[in-house]
């Protein structure tokens, strides 16, 4: 039964490459590019061997723990990333429990990540040649090393099987998964900053991995080589140990998973609940800001950005040089959440033929998508104006920095409301996640979005220059020029940009609604 499911994973794939010309000619490039990573890592493990073992230790130990923990994370952040031999498909077939865990064990080092895993995991062998008790311990330790990495990642993707037919699910694990990306400058500085800063923070650093399972099996060997059999067994149960305690778990997941198939949860909702909009004026404005907000809340393509905008205080903060440009985190805000509505009848879709087959006029639909951004726009403003400030002690900046973040989110508020009238691009479909880039994305995107910030900036002009005269002289007048003109100027702005893209919307609405079933 192992040898048919290894058959079976082998056929699909092969079968997946006769389908497809882009796929086969993406197989190969990948299997070029991991045949050269796989070259050079094999060639650097040989030469390694003749370094000290302290430091052949440090260098498997780091790169161990980050392959096993890339095993790990990866599966989460892309669920099903090879589910060729998915285990609901085996759901109606008596393959005993040990077989299919066994077959699914083999048949996950079938592919270019499994390949690539299990050849360097046998040649740190030439690592550890000097050492013919260290080589042998070597090459025990990585067979299991490399078992644990495919166990650990068959845990995760089964144990996530029964959430991922959820919509909800999708839309945070996207979310998560992005968020990596975004402290990915931040960890990577930390990390260099501390080899730089600390010659022995490598050597500490595995030190510490080597009591985990990450790498626990990567660094008996060295234990062995350093004739520490006693530590290098006991650092060989921890990995044994979680290879069984993975394997267990797996088992139970799995069998839970064969006889409980996935489902998508219902929620119940008492009757005579209107949301938004009971909470909003009968009129036609308050009915679109009660769909808007709605949407903000609910559709992941709005909710995303939302969740991401508080983790700029932490770019903020490492990029300030111990939190300087963390007072700047208001008017940032600002700025990226008025143009957040840029796109909003992209972002429709055909749901947008609900404003036109209502009769909803220009100049109610831009009102209603502007009250519900500023609804929680101005109350994140403010907070994440002063919230910093205060912490800082530098309070007597607050109205410039207040002038400068409410300039800008009203104004930019204003052009958004009239951009998105005039210009519709494809964006994410309703259901899709709000960072996947559409088929079709073409220049007119990316002129928009850079025009518009360069013309959002423009209007804040005045703020700006106010700005920077407080900053140059230290006098607070222009701190609390800039206040009263943001306000005033901003507010001025968004009436003109709402009654202006009203307009637009009433010429063009027709087309508006063409343009954005055609964006599919």
């Amino acid at each position: 039964m192992v040898a048919d499911l290894l058959k079976l994973k082998l056929l699909l794939l092969r079968n997946s490459l006769k389908r497809s010309t882009a796929q086969l000619v993406g197989v190969i490039l990948g299997g070029l590019y991991g045949l050269g990573v796989l070259g050079t890592i094999v060639v650097g493990l040989v030469f390694l061997g003749a370094a000290d073992p302290e430091f052949i230790r440090t260098v498997l130990v780091l790169g161990g723990s980050a392959v096993v923990l890339g095993w790990i994370v990866i599966p989460i952040a892309a669920t099903g990333i090879d589910m060729t031999l998915d285990p609901a498909r085996f759901v109606t077939f008596a393959i005993p429990q040990r077989q299919l865990l066994t077959g699914l064990v083999l048949g996950g080092l079938v592919g270019i990540p499994g390949v690539v895993t299990l050849v360097a995991a046998l040649a740190q062998v030439f690592t550890w040649i000097r050492y013919p008790a260290a080589a042998v311990t070597a090459l025990v330790c990585g067979l299991v090393a490399v078992l644990l990495c495919v166990v650990a990642s068959r845990l995760v993707t089964t144990a996530v099987s029964s959430m991922t037919g959820s919509r909800r699910f999708k839309d945070i694990n996207g979310i998560v998964a992005f968020i990596p990306l975004i402290f990915l400058g931040p960890i990577i500085g930390g990390v260099t900053a501390g080899f730089q800063n600390s010659p022995g923070f490598a050597a500490t650093l595995a030190d510490v991995l080597a009591w985990t399972p990450l790498g626990a099996l990567w660094a008996a060997p060295a234990d062995v080589a350093a004739g520490n059999a006693g530590i290098a067994a006991l650092r060989f149960l921890i990995g044994l140990g979680t290879l069984g305690l993975f394997l267990l778990l797996w088992s139970r997941s799995l069998s839970h998973a064969l006889v409980t198939p996935p489902y998508n949860a219902v929620a119940k909702r008492a009757g005579g609940n209107l949301g938004w909009l009971g909470r909003f004026p009968p009129t036609p404005a308050g009915a679109v800001a009660a769909r808007a907000l709605t949407y903000w809340l609910r559709d992941p393509r709005y909710s995303a950005s939302l969740a991401v905008i508080p983790f700029i205080a932490v770019l903020l903060f490492f990029s300030g040089g111990g939190g300087g440009a963390l007072a700047y985190l208001g008017p940032i805000t600002a700025f990226l959440l008025a143009w957040s509505i840029s796109a909003d009848i992209s972002y429709d879709n055909t749901a947008f033929s609900l404003h036109l087959s209502t009769g909803v006029s220009g100049r109610d639909d831009r009102l209603g998508r502007a009250l519900a951004l500023l609804v929680f726009a101005v109350p994140t403003t403010l907070v994440f104006t002063v919230g910093p400030l205060l912490m800082m002690g530098r309070l007597e900046d607050l109205p410039v920095m207040l002038g400068l973040g409410i300039g800008l989110l009203l104004a930019g508020t204003g052009l958004s409301s009239l951009v998105s009238a005039r210009y519709t691009y494809n964006v994410p479909l309703p259901g899709e996640s709000a960072f996947k880039t559409p088929p079709g994305t073409n220049f007119l995107m990316f002129a928009v979005q850079f025009i518009g910030w360069i013309v959002m900036l423009l209007l804040a002009l005045p703020e700006i220059a106010l700005t920077i005269a407080y900053f140059v002289t230290g006098d607070a007048l222009f701190g609390w020029l800039s206040l009263l003109v943001g306000v005033v100027l901003g507010a001025v702005l968004l009436v003109v940009g709402i009654r202006t893209g009203g307009r637009w919307y009433d010429r063009r609405a027709p087309e508006l609604l063409l343009a954005v079933s055609a964006n599919r």
